[in-house]
């Protein structure tokens, strides 16, 4: 049995990067980790091959290798699935789909040959048995979740890592809170399902013995969902094999606010080699995160929380919505004043959007109020129900937003804000790639002799240079995701 696996193509948005890979001369900022996970599930004899649509071309003789494709993807690579599959079954070769996109919206592909749902480790298994019987079926709809010790270490050996800015990992599933617009617990449950210390390490050393040193995301969609299990158990096994290896990695991961209260656990995450956490801020609106069940992020003082991050180690990047039916024209500047007080340079701010199945979703088809399914690009100008306020004001103060925080000014002056704040711990020696000093000489011309943003680049330059310079590096890189961010905005 031949099987291809084919990742679609993820387009040009704001967590693409594509604008600032170009700078380090890389094709995709992170690879398929659930393809590459479910490729180790099959079974050991079956030839195996990895189409990574970001990085290489799809091309027929790779289709009719195969004897079935498997496809896996996000809703905002819909498009490009579309066309995987359309050009598989002109070709004649048989498809298997699952993955988010796959599972939220399974009526809409009846011509894919087998679609598998939910999570992989339950219902592979059951379709594997099936096909080398004959009798594979339509659909595989398992309940239940998955026990994710058992899921087993992603086939590395399917890609070139050196075509990635990152490599990724996956630690726990599901999130205890449950906002009204996020769909985490519909895929995965409201009860974090995590993995062992030992299967964690086996992971890493993977990555460690394919030759990778650079970045690793956890995308995990709340990695602090069981503290007690991490500051006990995860976090000291993974500080000492940190230490033992010569700190090969640096860690990225999402965690909610709360991550601010516990003062241990930030320690803790940051002795391992985490220094970038993603938080959900959503809006600075009382009345708005009671109406979105954000419960977690009221009766707080949320820059505070985000200083406070900051001061421990953690870069915040957040996560922003407008739209919400509290929301009023005063939300627009509350917005950006929040944002620029709280020195959250990668501040993603998306008009809000209802995926299916959400609660949020269920709400606005009661209300008659759904228009049509998310497009997925969570910084795209469309909006998939008639909100409450005016579509015109709404889209013009959305706008306003986005010009105002990614404008040269008031961007650069948030990177300055936020190197004050932040108090890194270091961590082994840290050498310096080729790529990196290829990006410094890029950014300089492009941002720093071409570019529209000139004069506070290298305003940013001196300053991080002479004030903070162990930060300089930091500072060059915010420069160039500051481009990227432009860029993608400037075509939308």
């Amino acid at each position: 049995m031949k099987i291809l696996m084919v990742y679609p193509t993820y387009p040009n948005t704001y967590w693409s990067f594509h604008y600032a890979l170009k700078f380090i001369s890389k094709k995709a900022a992170f690879p398929p980790l659930g393809l590459l996970t479910i490729a180790a599930m099959l079974p050991a004899h079956w030839g195996k091959k990895l189409v990574d649509m970001n990085i290489t071309k799809l091309k027929d003789k790779d289709i009719l290798w195969a004897d079935y494709v498997f496809i896996s993807a996000m809703v905002i690579q819909s498009k490009s699935a579309r066309q995987v599959i359309d050009r598989c079954k002109a070709l004649g070769v048989k498809t298997v789909a699952g993955g988010p996109l796959f599972t939220s919206s399974y009526d809409e592909y009846g011509d894919v040959d087998h679609i598998l749902l939910n999570e992989g480790e339950i219902t592979l298994p059951h379709f594997i048995s099936d096909i080398e019987n004959g009798k594979a079926k339509h659909i595989y709809n398992e309940s239940g979740w998955a026990d994710i010790e058992k899921a087993p270490i992603p086939l590395w050996n399917l890609i070139d890592i050196k075509k990635y800015a990152s490599m990724n990992i996956q630690y726990s599933r599901g999130c205890p809170f449950n906002c009204d617009f996020c769909n985490i617990t519909v895929l995965y449950g409201r009860t974090p399902r995590t993995k062992n210390s030992s299967q964690l390490l086996k992971e890493l050393d993977a990555l460690y013995e394919i030759g990778w040193k650079g970045g690793v995301f956890f995308v995990d969609d709340n990695f602090i969902g069981n503290k007690k299990k991490l500051k006990e158990e995860i976090l000291p096994e993974l500080i000492n094999w940190m230490a033992e290896k010569k700190y090969p990695f640096s860690f990225i991961t999402e965690a909610s606010i709360n991550l601010s209260d516990d003062e241990e656990l930030m320690q803790l995450m940051v002795k391992a080699g985490f220094d970038t956490v993603f938080v959900g801020i959503e809006t600075p609106d009382e009345d708005s995160l009671i109406e979105c069940n954000k419960l977690q992020n009221k009766n707080r003082d949320l820059i505070s929380c985000v200083k406070k991050i900051q001061n421990y180690g953690l870069q915040v990047q957040g996560g922003f919505i407008v739209g919400f039916d509290n929301d009023n024209v005063s939300i627009f500047d509350k917005m950006v004043n929040f944002i620029q007080e709280s020195g959250i340079v990668t501040a993603m701010v998306g008009l809000l959007n209802a995926p299916k199945g959400t609660r949020l979703y269920k709400r606005l088809v009661g209300e008659g109020r759904l228009l049509n399914d998310m497009s997925g690009d969570n910084t795209g100008f469309t909006i998939n129900f008639i909100p409450k306020m005016n579509r015109e004001k709404l889209l013009t103060g959305y706008k306003h937003i986005i010009d105002t925080i990614y404008s040269p000014k008031h961007y650069y002056e948030r990177v300055i804000t936020f190197l004050k704040e932040y108090k890194p711990i270091k961590l082994g020696v840290q050498k310096i790639k080729l790529t990196e000093i290829a990006a410094f000489f890029r950014s300089v011309l492009k941002l720093g002799i071409i570019g529209k943003e000139r004069f506070y680049y290298w305003k940013l330059f001196f300053w991080s240079l002479f004030k903070c310079p162990r930060l300089f590096p930091l500072a060059i890189s915010f420069s160039i995701y500051g481009y990227h961010f432009r860029k993608v905005f400037e075509n939308e």
